[in-house]
C-alpha cells in the first residue's frame, strides 16, 4: 500500500512510520521540518493547517493514518485545534483523494471527557471521524512507553532514585510503542468493518500505579522503591509548580493533573481487537529494560 501518515516524526508516529515500512508499504508523511531521506518515505513538508500539503500527502494513497495531534495546551482552543480541527482538515483531505480507509489514533481519556480539556478535544476528534462517512477504525491507546519516549522519563528517573510521586491509587493500563504500532498498521491493512478498540500489554486488570512503578525500577536495575499517592490536590499543586518552572516543557500540567487523578485508566475487555488480527508481543518487562537502554544511551537518566 501507499500509506499516507500524519504525525511520523513524533514518538508514537516513528514508531508507526516503522512498522509500516518493515510490512512494506511506501509512506507519504508529513513534516513541520526538514528530514533526512529515507527509502521508502516521501516527505511532506507541511502541517494540519496547510491543505494543500495534506491533499498532496493523501493523493494516490490507499489508507491514511493519522496520529498527529496536541497532547499539551494552553487552552481548549489549542487542543481543538490539534485534535479536532486538525482532524477535519485531514479527513477533506483524504475525501478529496477518494481515500476511503482512515485509521484515527485517539486516547483512552477520551473515554472520560469531562475531566480534562485533551481528553474532550479527543473525543471531538473521534466524533469527526466516525461521522465522514470513511472507513474509519479508530484506537484508543493507554499509557504508551517505548524508546523515543519523554512523557515517562520524570516516572524513570522517580524510580532510578528509589522514590516515585504518584496520582490517587487506582489502576491503568500500558503498552509498549512498537506493539501498538503493529496494531495501528495491522487496522490499516485489515478488511474490516468500521471499529473503536482498546488495546494494552494484556495484563489483565491492568497495572495499579505502584505496581507500574516497581516494574520502573526493575528495569533500571533496582529492587526496591517507595511509593507515595499523592491527593488530587497536591497533584493539581505540583502541576502548577511543574508549570512555572518548566513551562511549555512541563510534563504535569494543570489539564493532566485532571485526568491523572480518576482511578481507573484501564482499558475496556470488550474492545479488545480480535486475537487473529493482532496480540501484543513485547512483555512489559522487556519494553521497559528497552526504554531504559534508549534513555541511558542519551545520558537521560
Amino acid at each position: 500500500m501507499i500509506v499516507a501518515l500524519t504525525g511520523g516524526t513524533g514518538f508514537l508516529g516513528n514508531h508507526v512510520l516503522e512498522a509500516t515500512l518493515e510490512h512494506g508499504h511506501r509512506i507519504r508523511a508529513l513534516t513541520r521540518r526538514s528530514q533526512p531521506p529515507r527509502d521508502g518515505v516521501e516527505w511532506i513538508p507541511g502541517s494540519l493547517e496547510d491543505y494543500t500539503a495534506l491533499a498532496r500527502m493523501c493523493h494516490g494513497a490507499d489508507a491514511v493514518i493519522h496520529v498527529a495531534g496536541v497532547v499539551s495546551a494552553p487552552d481548549a482552543a489549542g487542543f481543538d485545534r490539534g485534535n479536532r480541527a486538525g482532524t477535519v482538515a485531514v479527513i477533506e483531505a483524504a475525501k478529496a483523494a477518494g481515500v476511503t480507509r482512515f485509521v484515527h489514533v485517539s486516547s483512552l481519556t477520551a473515554r472520560q471527557p469531562q475531566l480534562s480539556m485533551y481528553g474532550a478535544s479527543k473525543l471531538a476528534g473521534e466524533q469527526v471521524a466516525a461521522a465522514s462517512g470513511l472507513d474509519v477504525r479508530i484506537v484508543r491507546p493507554p499509557g504508551i512507553f517505548g524508546p523515543g519516549d519523554t512523557e515517562t522519563l520524570d516516572l524513570f528517573r522517580m524510580a532510578g532514585r528509589g522514590l516515585a510521586l504518584l496520582p490517587p491509587r487506582g489502576r491503568g493500563s500500558w503498552i509498549y510503542a512498537g506493539d501498538m504500532a503493529e496494531l495501528i498498521v495491522a487496522l490499516a491493512e485489515a478488511d474490516i468493518a468500521p471499529a473503536l478498540v482498546e488495546a494494552d500489554d494484556g495484563r489483565e486488570g491492568g497495572w495499579t500505579h505502584a505496581a507500574f512503578a516497581e516494574a520502573l525500577a526493575a528495569a533500571l536495575g533496582r529492587r526496591g522503591i517507595t511509593s507515595f499517592h499523592a491527593p488530587a490536590w497536591l497533584l493539581r499543586l505540583a502541576a502548577r509548580a511543574d508549570e512555572a518552572v518548566r513551562g511549555k516543557a512541563a510534563k504535569l500540567t494543570a489539564d493532566r493533573a485532571g485526568y491523572l487523578a480518576h482511578p481507573d485508566w484501564t482499558i475496556d475487555p470488550a474492545l479488545r481487537p480480535p486475537t487473529a488480527l493482532w496480540m501484543p508481543r513485547t512483555p512489559t518487562a522487556i519494553g521497559l529494560a528497552r526504554t531504559a537502554d534508549w534513555y541511558r544511551a542519551r545520558s537521560l537518566i
